[in-house]
């Protein structure tokens, strides 16, 4: 791999600064082609560290934006990483903020007898301006069983809760519980703003979310050969609620699959839905950022 095309931040990463290796001393992909407008991404962890490193946060942004990702969304899925979300959109104007306990990790707050003041703290984490999102929260069924999905479950609605009294953004994991999530949210009243963040229903969740005006973001997994779901909600998706996203350091879009994620990393991602919808790249981005205002205010 030319060094020369993987952006200094990452180049400088891991436990081999020459090689640019990141997260389990994997390469970092090299940058895409920069979008012809620019986009945001809705979903990274700049606090999960490249290696043995942590993310230095503004060459990270200065990697994204050089490629046309100009800002992006911190999330949080614990106290640990809330707060750290909390010091990180004061560091940088590129950055806005999501907080909240993930729902793997509600169970084990709860198990401690921690969850009443874990939930307060988020609560008192909201409250800073730049925080625009309470997430990720939701339902994961993949790897919570037994009690711990009733912890889930209160979890879950407490959050929704919060985003309400708030007039925050629901930012949601949905992970095998579609149903139960859709659920969830018409029985407790869903927030004014939804995102299911890293979409990972079929056509049928999609138009329930076209419905009700939920955002759906799509990530790297879009482009995965097995994903026919995924394209085919994108294909039946209200384009003014398609959002887009990384989840870094995970699910790095094909053709760099198995490799750390980054934000300038997006425009992979965007080229692959503009090409599965027949859109015009340059309308396609102007209609994420639009949307990605839309679901979480402006980043100025």
């Amino acid at each position: 791999m030319c060094n020369s095309l993987i952006p200094a931040a990452y180049r400088a990463a891991g436990s081999d600064a020459a090689a640019g290796t990141g997260r389990a001393g994997q390469d970092f992909p090299p940058a895409p082609e920069p979008l012809p407008v620019p986009v945001m991404d809705n979903h990274t962890h700049l606090d999960f560290p490249n290696g043995d490193r942590p993310v230095a946060i503004a060459a990270a942004l200065d990697a994204a934006e050089a490629v046309g990702v100009q800002g992006a969304v911190q999330v949080g899925c614990d106290l640990e990483s809330s707060r750290f979300t909390v010091q990180a959109v004061d560091l940088d104007s590129r950055l806005l903020g999501a907080v909240a306990l993930h729902p793997n990790d509600a169970p084990d707050y709860a198990r401690r007898g921690e969850l009443e003041e874990a939930l307060a703290e988020i609560e008192q984490l909201a409250a800073h301006p730049r925080i625009r999102a309470i997430g990720e929260t939701g339902l994961d069924f993949f790897r919570t069983e037994g009690e711990g999905l009733a912890h889930q479950r209160y979890s879950f609605r407490r959050h929704i809760d919060i985003a309400k009294r708030l007039n925050l953004t629901l930012q949601i994991h949905d992970r095998d519980a579609h149903d139960d999530v859709v659920q969830v949210l018409r029985e407790e009243g869903a927030p004014e703003r939804v995102v299911f963040h890293c979409f990972s229903g079929d056509e049928e969740l999609a138009r329930i979310c076209n419905a009700a005006g939920w955002n759906m973001s799509f990530a790297g997994t879009l482009t995965f050969k097995n994903a026919k779901n995924l394209r085919a909600a994108l294909a039946v998706a209200d384009p003014d609620l398609v959002l887009v996203e990384t989840d870094a350091p995970f699910l790095t879009p094909h053709p760099h699959r198995g490799r750390p994620n980054a934000s300038y990393m997006v425009p992979y991602t965007v080229r692959a839905m503009a090409e599965l919808t027949g859109t015009d790249l340059a309308g396609l981005c102007t209609r994420i950022g639009e949307n990605t205002v839309r679901a979480y205010g402006s980043w100025t």
